[in-house]
């Protein structure tokens, strides 16, 4: 009974919930915020239901963090990096992470209600695509990062149909492709990462398989040239000048093209690609990119 006492650890139990829920993928859900932004609802009502809509999709997210390393655990144990997550270590034992992950999917509905039954709609959605992902989609070659891809759409699409807003055709493109960009980057960096690209090894994610470097590098420049392209004809769009009142947003595209070249530099180069969020967060570079696109464009729509 003592051993048992002094075995268990509230604090190394708490942290283990906080890294399961991976708060640094968070940043992903900024793409619930781009409609907002973009289709000039600055009032403090639509600004409290985006809050309200990214919250729901940060409880969600985590969720499915949670439900996805519940099914692969064994996988991630013979993983060289995943073998650290918090279920893999035995950090956190399952039951704890099932109760988690019920809280945190009720969490994330009840928000996305206090939105709008669409955005209730959409973020549930985002969990049954989610769960297929795990089940199946994920082992199907392409199909698994258009699923990927299809994950943000939902967020675009609950920061703009989920509040009452209309989504821009050329800004719904753009999305697609710099999703699709990120997700082909991220399974050329695990291929590479695994040694599957030379056979030195057979890599843990079984679709890994499926893929060539030299395939995956032809998707890579599709993409990033359609995302370039469909930002660049969203700024001059004759709809999006109307709607702006300026024709200026075109002077945010080098920030685009720059940071695209330098996605491709760190994927090429330093072995990047794995975790978007954590190498936007951790390179200056992007980083820079990023605050200076942000504010280009708030000061040009402001």
């Amino acid at each position: 009974m003592t051993t048992a006492i002094r075995e268990f650890d509230p604090l190394a139990l708490g942290a283990g919930c906080v890294a399961l829920m991976r708060p640094h993928q968070w940043i992903k859900n900024g793409f619930v915020l781009v409609g907002l932004v973009f289709a000039h609802r600055w009032e403090s009502g639509a600004g409290a239901a985006a809050a309200l809509a990214f919250c729901a999709f940060c409880a969600m997210a985590s969720a499915v963090y949670i439900y996805n390393d519940l099914q692969d655990v064994e996988d991630d144990r013979r993983h060289p990096i995943k073998c650290l997550r918090p279920i893999a270590s035995g950090a956190v034992a399952p039951g704890a992470a099932g109760v988690l992950l019920g809280g945190l999917v009720l969490l994330g509905l009840v928000l996305a209600a206090r939105v709008s039954p669409t955005a209730l709609y959409l973020v549930a959605g985002y969990a049954v695509l989610n769960v297929a992902y795990t089940h199946r989609l994920k082992k199907m070659v392409i199909i698994d990062v258009f699923t990927i891809s299809l994950g943000f759409m939902l967020r675009l699409l609950v920061g703009t149909l989920g509040l009452g807003i209309k989504p821009s055709s050329w800004l719904l493109l753009c999305g697609l492709m710099v999703t699709l960009f990120l997700g082909f980057a991220k399974r050329r960096a695990e291929l590479l990462g695994s040694g599957a690209a030379v056979g030195a090894s057979t890599p843990t994610r079984a679709v890994l398989m499926a893929y060539q470097p030299q395939v995956l590098d032809q998707f890579l420049a599709v993409t990033a040239g359609a995302t370039v392209l469909a930002y660049a004809l969203y700024t001059v769009s004759a709809d999006t000048i109307a709607l702006h009142h300026t024709d200026q947003l075109i002077y945010t595209l080098p920030f685009i093209v720059y940071g695209m070249f330098r996605y491709l530099f760190m994927l090429h180069s330093t072995g990047s690609g794995q975790d978007t969020a954590r190498d936007l967060m951790t390179d200056r570079h992007l980083l820079a990119t990023i605050a200076g696109w942000v504010l280009t464009t708030v000061l040009i729509l402001a």
